[in-house]
């Protein structure tokens, strides 16, 4: 089995992947807060993930992946004041609070099916997990590191400070923390602004609430991901990965609450994503540079100069390193959609390539440079640089300028096929979850090409160049060769 090594947040250091269990992974990913259509920010970690997902399963794990919705306890502010995010949403839509999480978690499964993220093997919510979370604040009460306020739960972060090092996951210091905390409005409750809501009294005109040993109220937004990953992956599991943004307090808090409910860490490895901007700023609304992904693939945004295809989409993604920020612009993706075009076309040409009694390309040279960079903290842009230097290899056997034997095409094949499609989830432009009608889609065209080429053996040239020209009127590109004829679409 490959050895992977994984960049650490909690080391802050790469480390050889060891699970838990021999062939078996835990895996936890925060998801998304179910209030509004998925942007750009969501499409990142999910396909970080999935791509880690993918990999874990193409090496030989077994692997069971929980990514959580949230539908409930994510409050306006990280004050642990204001409106449910959801509960806000619904008042403005005039529906209930579960009709707004349906809306857009199918929205949210749409957009992830076109980008080809492949669904987890557990996706729990918030509110279908009301009493794990009531025990797990039962569990931190009586261990002395919460205390009950007017019907409301506080972690307390200096009582667990006294015993556990707090902030170890994002490296700040509690005695900064404490210099750096503002008097808010309404923590006038908590014993410290370091304190967080494990449970929230919820008020007359709060919707989302449950009955409670302390009162009607709802889970705070920390005590959801301790409480689910837990309960799926057990006291102690392998990955937790997220967003960076995440990192303080969601995550520092989450340490916190799994060492206070169980005695000990929860999490093996802690992997973060980094951050997306768009042409060097901060995605936000009032920049207007917030992008929804429906409107990048459908171009309905002022700062779209076309619509982008999911796949471009995610090869871009897959061109930079997961730690690393990543900037969009419309020069970035269109030169991200003219590089995922060579990887498809090398990959059409692999179909069909001629054999030769010897090879002058060393396919397992190219097969361990790959592997080696996954093997490297998932280094996804060097593995696609060493996949495009095959596609010259590819496309030098093509025009005769190198060999290759029927043994190291079938490797090469089964190289690419694994990579590419298995491990990266790239795949031709309309072929993926959403549209599972991309391989008819294909197989149809292929059909008119044969029928073109009958056409031309009866020397029906009006038939022929007729089914030609219509389908370049519709965007293909035909060209005759002397097996038949190729196609692909236009940019």
């Amino acid at each position: 089995m490959e050895k992977l090594t994984l960049h650490n947040t909690l080391t802050r250091k790469k480390e050889l992947f060891v699970p838990i269990h021999k062939d078996h992974v835990g895996m936890y990913v925060c998801g998304p807060t179910v209030y509004g259509n998925a942007h750009l920010g969501h499409a990142r970690p999910a396909i970080t993930f999935d791509l880690l997902f993918r990999y874990l399963l193409h090496i030989g794990y077994k692997v069971r992946y929980v990514r959580n919705i949230t539908d409930v306890g994510h409050l306006v502010n990280d004050a642990d004041e204001g409106e449910d995010k959801v509960a806000k949403k619904a008042k403005v839509e005039e529906l209930e609070p579960m009709e707004i999480v349906q809306i857009y978690t199918n929205s949210y499964r749409k957009n992830m099916g076109q980008l080809n993220v492949l669904p987890p093997s557990i996706e729990p919510t918030a509110s279908g997990h009301i009493i794990e979370q009531i025990e797990a604040v039962k569990k931190m009460l009586e261990a002395g590191f919460a205390y009950e306020t007017n019907g409301s739960v506080y972690f307390d972060v200096e009582a667990y400070a006294k015993k556990h090092p707090y902030g170890i996951l994002s490296g700040r210091k509690i005695e900064d923390l404490y210099t750096n905390t503002r008097d808010l409005d309404g923590q006038n409750e908590k014993r410290s602004g370091l304190d967080f809501a494990l449970w929230k009294n919820a008020l007359p005109e709060h919707i989302m609430r449950w009955p409670s040993p302390w009162g009607n109220g709802f889970p705070g937004w920390h005590t959801e991901c301790t409480s689910m990953s837990t309960k799926y992956l057990g006291e102690t599991f392998d990955i937790h990965g997220g967003g960076l943004d995440l990192l303080f307090p969601h995550h520092e808090a989450e340490v916190a609450q799994g060492v206070a409910c169980f005695g000990h860490a929860t999490v093996n490895y802690w992997v973060h994503n980094n951050m997306i901007t768009i042409n060097g700023q901060k995605m936000g609304k009032s920049l207007g540079n917030f992008i929804q992904l429906d409107e990048f693939f459908t171009g309905k945004h002022p700062l779209l100069e076309k619509a982008y295809d999911p796949m471009t989409i995610r090869f871009f993604m897959l061109q930079a390193h997961y730690r690393s920020p990543l900037d969009f612009s419309n020069e970035a993706l269109q030169a991200a959609e003219k590089g995922f075009e060579r990887l498809m076309n090398a990959m059409e040409l692999l179909k069909n390539l001629k054999t030769a009694d010897t090879s002058t390309l060393d396919v397992e040279k190219l097969k361990r440079n790959c592997y080696d960079a996954l093997n490297d903290d998932l280094n996804s842009p060097i593995l696609v640089a060493h996949l495009f230097d095959g596609a010259k290899m590819i496309n030098s056997v093509n025009d005769g300028n190198m060999t290759i034997t029927a043994a190291d095409l079938a490797k090469l094949q089964q190289l690419y096929t694994g990579l590419v499609q298995d491990v990266l989830g790239l795949q031709p432009s309309g072929d993926s979850q959403e549209n599972g009608n991309g391989e008819l889609f294909g197989k149809m065209v292929e059909l008119l090409l044969t029928l073109r080429q009958e056409a031309k053996a009866k020397k029906d040239w009006s038939t022929s160049d007729q089914i030609r020209d219509r389908l370049t009127a519709l965007g293909f590109e035909i060209k005759d060769t002397k097996e038949g004829a190729d196609w692909k679409l236009k940019n």
